[in-house]
């Protein structure tokens, strides 16, 4: 019965194909809910929104919200340069990624209590320190859930099978803004944020399950050695590897539709107001955005992800310099209450083609423990980079949000451009 339902749902989505691997079906169609339930569970713990709002409701201070953002970015991606060396120790790589949603719900959950039960300084120490077990958690099923998508999914059919992932997860995404904004408005409670969280945090766990039971064929696994060695030789990857370095160098340079969310949020509470409601017409909008985005992203991706990675940034960086110019020249438009969703929307778009392009990309790029090797450097890196860029940021919008915000869109500019000159891989 099951293997006829993931058949069904996995020829619904592939239509084009007839004679496929027996195990095929079924890893599609576990990967694909197994992933809708994280991205539903990030979404209702997301930094750049719920997260912020939920620590700002229980007076954490200023500078504390300030770190959630680049804590939980780049702290998934800083430890992965050493957790490959133990990854590729492994021959079934899932139960790393098993492991890791287990911790993620622990992490999560604790955040929803603790904003329950305390307030001030000592709840913002807390929340950030589960961030922070959260984000190296995140960081072991990074490394491990590429592994597993290259070895159970063919290349041609990952970028599809993620944006179907982001679209299907859009409509629950979409329903929870809708439900938050109606309780908003109605003045929900500290009780009803906590127990969003905690709703969020059972996310992982149902996803730990439904990943456990894929069919995973066993990986070459590589004997213990030096970590620091390791560490050093995979660093060297980055001198040695032109191609791969070239990417990393134009990742680098799409985090503007990362990091430039929360200065729309910013613009709409300095601009707007800070009505309770804004936060669901957010999520809202950047649901819809997935929902619409995601697929089309997806085809593209199988196609060419390095092409998805410099549209999608371009949309970004325009949109970024476009709300410059309006709030810093036609200020009349900057009062509009519709701009601030509406472009929360673009972005959203956007940031879901940039998300998907260099994922589909990096795992494209190479095979086996190569692939773990290219992922995690490339993360590593990056995670200092965010790091950095978010804390800058952070300082630099206590002066001019909007201006953060140009400067932003004009390095992603750059990096479309870069992006655009790397090679094909799908055509490898």
């Amino acid at each position: 019965m099951k293997n006829s339902i993931s058949k069904k749902i996995y020829f619904f989505f592939n239509t084009d194909e007839e004679n496929v691997d027996e195990h095929l079906p079924r890893n599609y169609f576990l990967l694909l809910i197994s992933n809708i339930f994280t991205k539903l569970g990030d979404t209702l713990s997301n930094p750049k929104t719920v997260l912020t709002w939920v620590m700002n409701y229980i007076n954490a201070p200023v500078y504390m919200i300030s770190f959630i953002v680049p804590i939980r970015e780049s702290g998934s991606m800083l430890p992965q340069i050493f957790l490959a060396s133990f990854v590729k120790t492994k021959e079934k790589r899932k139960w790393i990624y098993v492991i890791g949603s287990i911790l993620q719900f622990l992490a999560i959950l604790l955040i929803g209590i603790t904003a329950y039960f305390f307030e001030g300084i000592f709840a913002g120490s807390l929340i950030i320190f589960f961030l922070i077990v959260f984000s190296l958690a995140r960081s072991l099923c990074s490394v491990s859930s590429k592994d597993v998508l290259g070895k159970t999914i063919p290349k041609d059919k990952r970028g599809k099978l993620k944006g179907y992932t982001v679209s299907v997860s859009g409509v629950l995404v979409l329903l929870a803004g809708l439900f938050m904004m109606y309780k908003s408005k109605s003045g929900a409670s500290l009780l009803f944020y906590s127990g969003i969280l905690v709703f969020a945090s059972a996310m992982w766990l149902i996803s730990a399950f439904i990943y456990s039971k894929i069919k995973e064929d066993k990986s070459k696994i590589q004997e213990n050695k030096n970590t620091w060695k390791e560490v050093i030789q995979r660093i060297k990857i980055v001198k040695k590897d032109t191609h791969f370095r070239n990417f990393i160098i134009a990742r680098s340079l799409l985090l503007c539709s990362a990091l430039t969310a929360p200065f729309y949020v910013l613009l709409a509470q300095e601009n707007i107001g800070k009505e309770s409601y804004l936060l669901g017409l957010f999520i809202i909008a950047n649901g819809v955005a997935s929902i619409l985005s995601a697929p089309v992203w997806g085809k593209m991706a199988d196609v060419s992800s390095k092409n998805v990675m410099a549209l999608a940034t371009i949309i970004a960086s325009g949109l970024g310099i476009a709300m410059f110019i309006i709030i810093e020249i036609f200020t009349d438009f900057s009062k509009i209450f519709w701009l601030y969703p509406v472009a929360f929307f673009i972005l959203g778009i956007a940031h879901s083609g940039v998300r998907l392009g260099r994922k589909t990309y990096v795992v494209n790029m190479a095979e086996g423990n190569k692939r773990t090797d290219y992922v995690s450097v490339s993360n590593t890196i990056i995670g200092l980079i965010l790091l950095v860029t978010g804390g800058i940021s952070a300082l630099a919008s206590l002066f001019s949000v909007e201006l953060v915000l140009l400067v932003l869109s004009m390095f992603g500019i750059l990096g479309a451009f870069l992006s655009y000159k790397l090679p094909n891989v799908e055509a490898e």
